[in-house]
């Protein structure tokens, strides 16, 4: 099969991987890939109307966005619904396939804490080129989460079934919040080089927009010149300097604006302007928020 396939609903994943006599929850699923015979054509896109997380040991690659990732052995990405990834495989065949998918429906979660932190787990936003690389002792752990979600699946559903899915589901996004904090300490190195960017280009953009150039640099314009996702960056920053990109960018353009009001005469609109706001008094709003003064005010003082 090719073309566009939009996964809607968990019956729908059983029917892609031609798995539709195993009785299964309407609204959580858990996928053994070992199991799995249906060969996904090279080039298909697909996305879904449910939260993914993803653990493979097969050599595959994906494309999201423009990007050609190798999803490596031992390394785990998660989705949230409606992302679009379009497959790239490399296997001749399904045999030797192996890793565990796990899908859950937003009705499932709804109404519970869990629904609420869901926002907590940036990782969710992450390209799949920023995939969780986990360790064997980190793969462990996840597979014997995977087998109590399975466990409880292949018993009686009771008024006790939902609960203790989602507080596993919620144990496992919480182990793959930890590991990814452990890949970030990992790579500190790349991950220097990373905020070495940042630095690089908000330093020359906004000496730019001193010299007349009128665009605020946004956390999506920033992550797309280092070619991360807009949640990874701002993880990333988050973990080596203790501010995440729109703090650092705020830290770059209110310097920017402190210089212009020192060294030039320009009314405050036009500074703001030059600066990329469309509207001054934002930029005035923003800058005493940071600086606890208003433009003119610092101007007077110093």
């Amino acid at each position: 099969m090719s073309g566009f396939i939009h996964i809607q609903t968990i019956s729908d994943i059983f029917k892609l991987f031609r798995l539709e006599d195993v009785v299964h929850h309407p609204l959580v699923a858990v996928i053994d890939f070992s199991k799995v015979t249906e060969h996904i054509s090279d080039g298909t896109k697909i996305s879904a109307g449910h939260y993914t997380v993803l653990f493979k040991d097969f050599n595959t690659s994906v494309k999201y966005g423009r990007k050609i990732v190798d999803f490596q052995d031992g390394s785990l990405i998660c989705m949230a619904p409606n992302q679009v990834i379009e497959m790239d495989d490399d296997t001749e065949s399904t045999e030797g396939m192996a890793g565990w998918g796990l899908f859950f429906h937003p009705d499932l979660i709804r109404g519970t804490a869990l629904n609420d932190r869901m926002k907590d787990y940036s990782f969710f936003s992450y390209e799949t080129s920023e995939a969780l690389h986990l360790s064997e002792k980190e793969k462990q752990i996840l597979l014997d989460c995977m087998l109590k979600i399975q466990t409880e699946l292949q018993e009686n559903i009771d008024v006790h079934s939902q609960a203790i899915i989602v507080s596993t589901i919620e144990l496992l996004l919480n182990y793959c919040s930890r590991f990814y904090g452990r890949q970030f300490i990992t790579r500190k190195s790349s991950n220097n080089n990373v905020v070495a960017q940042v630095e690089k280009i908000l330093t020359a953009h906004f000496t730019g927009n001193a010299t007349g150039e009128k665009k605020l640099i946004t956390v999506k314009d920033l992550a797309e010149q280092v070619h991360l996702s807009p949640g990874y960056l701002s993880d990333l920053l988050k973990k080596e300097t203790g501010k995440n990109t729109q703090d650092h960018i705020h830290i770059h353009l209110i310097e920017a604006a402190k210089n212009i009001l020192l060294s030039t005469n320009m009314p405050v609109g036009e500074i703001a302007y030059s600066l990329g706001f469309d509207y001054p008094q934002y930029f005035n709003k923003l800058f005493k928020q940071k600086t606890g003064k208003t433009p003119l005010e610092f101007r007077s003082m110093n």
